[in-house]
């Protein structure tokens, strides 16, 4: 073997040797930095507790998000039924008016006063029906006061025995539900 070589061995090996060397002393570097780790400090103790919470924290935000979730689903969903059962109620107390005048209107020759007592009960029956939906009839009286929220002036005509801003007529009832106007009704107003 060359000499080069042999003195090239040499390097290795004693680059090798203190490679060895700095990795023990590393080894026992970290033993001693995990036996002190190990110590029961009161500063470790204080580590473990907070790592505790820390953890507990974590479970708890995470239970939270699935909660959120589950609740925004479920809304989701409601809302979906509340869409597409909302007017079943007022449906089903409909059928029966429905059910009124098909029969009125199969009577063949009936005298006038039978009709009209046969539209009465009909009528009593829509009612019954829009109470229950809290569906309110908007029909002002001549006199009082406009109120543009529930009422559509068509016309202002000058009246002196009408106080200015005030109905003078009822040309078409308005309707709410819940506080919801579904039709004004339409006035004519006083100019004064």
């Amino acid at each position: 073997m060359s000499q080069d070589n042999q003195h090239q061995q040499e390097q290795d090996i004693d680059a090798a040797a203190q490679e060895a060397t700095s990795l023990e002393e590393g080894v026992e570097l970290d033993a001693a930095v995990e036996e002190v780790i190990l110590e029961d400090s009161p500063e470790q103790n204080l580590i473990g507790e907070l790592q505790t919470e820390v953890l507990a924290l974590k479970d708890q935000l995470l239970r939270a998000h699935a909660e959120m979730e589950n609740i925004r689903r479920r809304s989701q969903d409601e809302v979906a039924k509340a869409r597409k059962f909302g007017t079943e109620s007022f449906a089903e107390s409909l059928i029966p008016v429905r059910d009124s005048l098909e029969a009125g209107l199969a009577q063949e020759n009936q005298a006038a006063e039978d009709f009209r007592a046969g539209m009465e009960t009909t009528l009593r029956q829509l009612t019954a029906a829009f109470d229950r939906n809290h569906l309110k009839e908007v029909n002002p009286a001549v006199g009082d006061k406009f109120d543009p929220n529930v009422h559509q002036a068509i016309s202002s005509v000058p009246n002196p025995e009408v106080a200015a801003n005030c109905v003078m007529q009822t040309l078409q009832k308005g309707y709410t539900m819940a506080e919801r106007v579904l039709r004004p009704a339409l006035v004519i107003v006083s100019a004064g």
